[in-house]
């Protein structure tokens, strides 16, 4: 099933490390010993896997590896620092077989570490940073570019929420109706940060992980049936909003995994059915707000209804994208309206925004910022200028297939 040892190895990591940890967190009570004891299971699992093959049920023999690292941590330490029977009775489990889970809960222990990652007496960038750590097992210095902050501050971040939550004694379950709608925002955000991951990685070779982005949508329809027979908006118009973009996931890389940028995109390639079900989606959530995820919903409503590439209708995406700057100003919003006033109104106007956005240095580190101005110089004959974006943006990309798509750009450029 999964070819070599080390091949399973990875590709466990890469599926199960949400589930490993969530299950590791709700057996121990604590996030550090949790997630301190996967990694030394999967190191395990290099040398083991090996000798004696990649066992029948590989997240199992993780969970169960890890389970016993963890007793043997917390043994450790509470000899260093008071007894076991002490340790205990604070409130920490040690199951000596699989918890009975509470049949009355919702069943999914991922769902509950989102919602204790999401404690609001963590601030929002933590409550994120660390469920993109703990859920979705991305290592600090991704976590760090989607923040656009160096990988230190991001990494004392991660370590001062694990201590919040342990020193607050944060329980670890989904809350209760009345707490819930506070808790939403950031969920929601979470989630969608996860689904970006797996739709644009960035780092590696793959520009897709289909792993990432499936589990953020099947997180998205959970929270959807959680808060039934209404759920927010909001919640549906990320749901909406995800599935359009996942549609087209198939038409976006050639057969040499080479980026396809929209306007030249195989449209019968996109999951059209797919498409059908997100669409209402997307008009419901207008309906009801609308808020951020409800607009970029429509928006890529827009795309993905379009027959071909010159029937897109640009105008409306443009008034969407200025409905949404006003939601929710920030540069990566206004970098992509700025994309959209290029194709209504030509390069130019694009261009002083674009540069406009590049003189107050926010995206500065943002390779998709210089691509976009590399783009729009290409498009206006500004030969050298062009040349000059595209190689910052080369020396700012961290995924192989973004790399390939931006060298095969600027040797066209310079060829010009």
């Amino acid at each position: 099933m999964y070819g070599d040892s080390d091949g399973a190895v990875e590709a466990v990591y890469r599926s199960e490390w949400g589930r490993i940890v969530a299950a590791l967190i709700r057996m121990v009570g604590d996030f550090e010993i949790a997630e301190e004891a996967a990694q030394e299971a999967f190191t395990v699992a290099v040398d083991q896997w090996r000798v004696s093959g990649v066992p029948e049920y590989p997240r199992a023999w993780i969970i169960q590896t890890a389970r016993h690292k963890a007793i043997d941590r917390i043994r450790r330490r509470t000899r260093r620092e008071e007894s076991f029977e002490s340790y205990a009775a604070s409130g920490a489990s040690l199951p000596a077989q699989e918890p009975d889970y509470d049949a009355v809960e919702i069943p999914d222990d991922r769902l509950r570490l989102i919602f204790t990652c999401c404690h609001p007496a963590l601030v929002l960038e933590s409550q994120i940073a660390l469920t993109l750590r703990t859920l979705g097992g991305l290592e600090t210095d991704e976590i760090a570019r989607a923040f656009l902050v160096p990988a230190s501050t991001m990494a004392q971040r991660l370590v001062r929420a694990k201590h919040k939550i342990r020193d607050a004694g944060i329980p670890y379950s989904v809350p209760g109706t009345n707490d819930l709608p506070e808790r939403i925002g950031a969920v929601l955000t979470v989630i969608y940060l996860i689904f970006n991951e797996g739709y644009a990685s960035t780092r590696g070779g793959a520009l897709v992980r289909i792993d990432l982005s499936s589990e953020a949508i099947r997180l998205a329809r959970l929270v959807r049936t959680l808060m039934s027979p209404q759920p927010p908006a909001e919640a549906t118009g990320l749901l909406a909003l995800m599935l359009l973009h996942d549609a087209r996931r198939d038409a976006r890389l050639d057969e040499n995994g080479d980026l396809i940028v929209l306007e030249k995109q195989d449209r019968r390639r996109w999951n059209h059915s797919q498409i059908d079900e997100a669409v209402p989606l997307a008009e419901e959530a207008f309906r009801g707000g609308p808020g951020p995820f409800a607009v970029q919903a429509a928006i890529a409503a827009l795309h993905c209804t379009a027959a071909r590439a010159e029937d897109t209708d640009w105008p409306q995406i443009l008034q969407l994208y200025e409905l949404l700057e006003r939601l929710e100003p920030s540069p990566i919003v206004s970098l992509n309206r700025a994309v959209a006033v290029a194709m209504v109104h030509g390069p130019e106007p694009a261009l002083t925004v674009i540069d406009a956005l590049a003189s107050e240095g926010d995206l500065d580190r943002y390779h998709l910022l210089h691509s976009a101005r590399a783009d729009l110089l290409r498009r206006l004959g500004s030969w050298d200028e062009a040349c000059q974006a595209y190689e910052k943006a080369l020396a700012l990309v961290t995924n192989d297939s973004e790399r390939r798509f931006l060298e095969r750009r600027l040797q066209e450029v310079r060829q010009s």
